[in-house]
Order: structure tokens, then sequence, then C-alpha cells
């Protein structure tokens, strides 16, 4: 007895060792199953990305439209200014000089005209005594003309050096703080073709603009008054919000990339954020509450070569429709399904018809050896 028992235990345990080392397969002749994931109903919220920088809402550059040396500054990075408040001086030596010069020539021609008045008064009383010819009076009288045009242009060379004399006295056009100061004193600066800018002042950096580049492909989702969350690296763990205010139409093209500036408007009451930051922006473009869920893996899905189907798929779907696959009844056969699809999170997308509620679809295979041992995955070093 003890004899036959034994070798019944030798009998079992070879077989169990043959069937390892060989590789056994599962039961049911080794046939292909599937994980799956439900139909499920809760929210989604589609955001677009991108990259923008800050800046100030009004930004002013303070320039000076006369060339000399910045004889006095008074204002620096940080100083907050008023309006009309002196912030730098350009030597007014040469200006005040010129400002003389037209005086003088403005006073000679306004003698000038003194002189040809009287001319032309004798003028007019010797032709009726036929001491003086009508042409000396014409001529008398087109002396004074030109005497009185040349008053013009000397009054109008002396309100220029006024005018360049006081541009030797640089004021801020708004109420701010300078965010930039681009001259040191006894520099000089040359007023030729272009502007020479002294100082750039924010008019206020309480509310800032944030300017972000949206993609060709995401510019359409993008509206007037979408809510925008944002951080910076200068605060890594804190995330801003701002508002969509601007989208505009001009697109800038960069390696074959188009993309259309979009300003936000962001709220900095404790001036944490600085123009010229870089941004990370994130627009909440839609939201969907209690809407049907599907996996993107499960949109994702492509069946191997060797899967069976209860039906043959569709060949052609239309543009919003997509194709996913229910375990068939037997579990190791696929049932194709058509859905309606709307916006994504990334991780589900919205299912607006095909499926209902807790339905499962199929998001990847399982090896055989997994769906034999019951784990959800391959095994450890697969």
């Amino acid at each position: 007895m003890k004899h036959n028992l034994s070798h019944t235990l030798l009998a079992v345990f070879m077989a169990f060792t043959l069937a390892t080392s060989s590789g056994c397969k599962p039961s049911g002749g080794g046939a292909v199953k599937y994980e799956t994931a439900p139909v499920v109903r809760g929210t989604i919220v589609q955001h677009v990305t991108a990259s923008g920088t800050l800046s100030a809402v009004v930004s002013v550059d303070v320039g000076s439209q006369v060339s000399g040396k910045v004889s006095a500054l008074n204002a620096d990075y940080n100083s907050p200014v008023k309006k009309d408040q002196l912030v730098a001086e350009i030597d007014p030596t040469v200006y005040a000089a010129s400002l003389r010069q037209a005086e003088g020539e403005l006073a000679s021609a306004q003698a000038s005209v003194t002189l040809k008045r009287q001319n032309l008064e004798r003028k007019k009383t010797l032709v009726p005594l036929h001491a003086a010819s009508q042409l000396d009076l014409d001529q008398a009288t087109a002396e004074l003309a030109q005497a009185e045009a040349s008053v013009i242009i000397q009054q109008a060379a002396l309100e220029s050096a006024q005018a360049n004399l006081g541009y030797c006295k640089i004021t801020a056009p708004v109420d701010g703080i300078v965010i930039a100061r681009k001259v040191d004193l006894g520099q000089t600066v040359i007023a030729a073709m272009t502007t020479p800018v002294l100082f750039t002042i924010a008019q206020d950096i309480t509310k800032m603009n944030l300017s972000a580049s949206i993609s060709e492909a995401d510019i359409g989702q993008v509206k007037d008054g979408q809510p925008v969350d944002f951080t910076v690296d200068a605060f890594p763990d804190e995330v801003f919000h701002g508002t969509v205010t601007q989208v505009r139409k001009s697109p800038t093209t960069t390696q074959n990339v188009v993309t259309y500036e979009t300003i936000i408007i962001v709220d900095n009451p404790e001036q944490k954020l600085f123009p010229g930051m870089t941004a990370d922006v994130s627009i909440l473009v839609a939201e969907r509450k209690s809407a049907l869920k599907i996996p993107n893996t499960a949109l994702r899905f492509t069946p191997s070569a060797g899967a069976k189907f209860e039906q043959t798929p569709p060949a052609k779907l239309e543009r919003n429709q997509r194709l996913v696959y229910e375990p068939g009844s037997d579990g190791a056969k696929l049932k194709p399904v058509i859905v309606k699809t709307g916006i994504t999170d990334g991780v589900d997308t919205e299912l607006l018809d095909g499926l209902a509620e807790h339905t499962p679809v199929v998001t990847s295979t399982l090896s055989a050896t997994a769906a034999s041992s019951g784990f959800g995955g391959p095994p450890p070093g697969q």
C-alpha cells in the first residue's frame, strides 16, 4: 500500500515539474484576456496650455527730444513717480544760448518792420507831391510786407528755442514706478533719427498683462472671459489667476509654427509678479459636469493581429466618431462599438453617445500568464 502511494506521489511531482519547466498555458486553451475599465460619470475639465510673459498694463518709455549731457537724475529703479515730476535734466547751456539768439533776431526783425512802415508812410506823402514815383511807393509796400513776414519767422524760431530749452527738463508723463533706467549721470544722449529712452515707467503693477502664445490648433477654443491659472518660476508652489481679455488675430510664425497672442489680465495686489517673468499658462476652455467619461486608453486601444471579434469592425468613421471595444460574451472575443466623443482632459474623454454608464471597455491586452494568474498586468521582469 505504501509502495503504491509513493509511486503515485512521485508521478504527480514529475508531471508538475514537467509542466512548470515547459511553460504550461492557462486554462481555456490559451485564450487572450483583456483588461477593462468602466464608463463612469463625472466632471471633465479641458485646458489649453501655453507659455507667456508678464508686463505692465501701461508701460511708458520716457525719452529726450534734445541732445546733450545728462546733468541730473532724480529717479532710479523702483522709484515711485507722479505725473509731471522732474526725473532728469539735460545740460541747458546750448539751448539757453539759442533762446537768447532767437530773442535778439526777433527784436531785430521787429525794428525792421518799424523802419519799413515809416518809409512807406513817407512815400505815400511824397507821391502826390511828385517827389517820389509810384514805383517807389510799391517798393516800400513790398519791403514792409517782407519785414512783417520776417517777424513771423523769427517768432517761430523763438518758440522753437523756448520749447527745446523746456525739453531739457524730463518729466514723468504718468503716475507709476520706474522699472528701467537706461542712462547714467554725465552720459550724453543723441536725439537724432530715434528718441533716446531714459526711463521706462510702469503706470500700475498691481494689475498686469500676461501675453501668451496660443498655437493655431488651440486658438479656436480660447475666448474672452475664460479663467486662467498660471505659475512662475519665482513662486513654483503658488498658482496665480487671471482672465482672458483679448485674442489678437495677428499671427506669428516661428519655424513654421503659427501662434496667436492672447492677452490675460492679472491682479497683482502684493506686487509679487514682476514685468518680464515667464509664466506657464493653463486656460480653462470647457467644463462638463456629470458627464459620461471613457478612459483615453480605451480610445487608443488597438487589437492585436490575432484578435477575434464578435462582429466585423467598421472600416470608416465620421469625424467625431471613435471605435472602442467591449469584451465579448465569452471574454475572449471583442465587440466593436462606435461612440461619439466630446472634450478631453488628457486622461478621460466625454462620451456623447454609444455606451451606457458602467459598461466595461477594453483598455489593454493581458498576457496569457497574467490572465491565468489573476494579476492585472504582466509578471515581474516582463
